[in-house]
């Protein structure tokens, strides 16, 4: 997931696109695969066993989700078909970051109470559109030191989590859009790809 849409507020659609563009051709440690890629909607792998391989991965994601920037990436999205994803939901310029390493990640158990929220994805730049999902949830992963954990998530840590891991499962943000809404942000996103292929 990306950082809040705040950074081009203001700014006209065509410097919006030339925007992102720019950013999406800065080198960054893992490139972003980008939205229609048949790699997005495929399931991953679980991770049978830590490799020092994969926990170079999972630097190398953190290090190009904060670059993005953004709050969550998914290993599906960097061309990775493991389970794995990284999250930093801290925003606040004065509070420390915490960033966390999700091997096999897994929601437990969810709250009945839902929470509507305005979503994009580093797949999907400069789109976003509100989605609804359980307030609150459990998830059970395995950290990079193999070590279980467990926490319950709520807010936006929640919403990123149960994003993120949507993408294990080859699930896109706006999946849970109606067709017209899905189909428009799939045009925007091919017109983005060849400009940027052109680029």
């Amino acid at each position: 997931m990306p950082q809040a849409s705040g950074n081009f507020a203001g700014r006209k659609p065509a410097c919006v696109a030339a925007a992102v563009m720019l950013a999406y051709m800065k080198p960054m440690k893992r490139n972003i695969l980008l939205h229609p890629d048949p790699r997005l909607k495929k399931q991953a792998a679980p991770v049978a066993d830590l490799s020092d391989e994969l926990r170079a991965l999972a630097d190398d994601m953190l290090e190009t989700m904060y670059d993005a920037p953004g709050v969550g990436l998914a290993a599906p999205q960097v061309g990775i078909l493991q389970r794995l994803v990284v999250l930093d939901c801290v925003k606040g310029e004065n509070e420390r970051p915490r960033p966390l390493i999700m091997f096999n990640p897994e929601i437990v158990s969810s709250s009945d109470q839902m929470n509507v929220y305005e979503e994009g994805c580093l797949s999907i730049p400069e789109q976003f559109a509100d989605v609804t999902r359980p307030a609150e949830v459990e998830v059970r992963w395995i950290d990079q030191n193999g070590k279980e954990m467990q926490e319950t998530f709520d807010g936006l840590w929640a919403t990123c989590a149960q994003h993120e891991i949507d993408h294990l499962d080859g699930k896109l943000f706006i999946d849970y859009l109606k067709p017209l809404k899905r189909q428009m942000i799939t045009r925007k996103m091919v017109k983005m790809k060849r400009e940027l292929a052109r680029a």
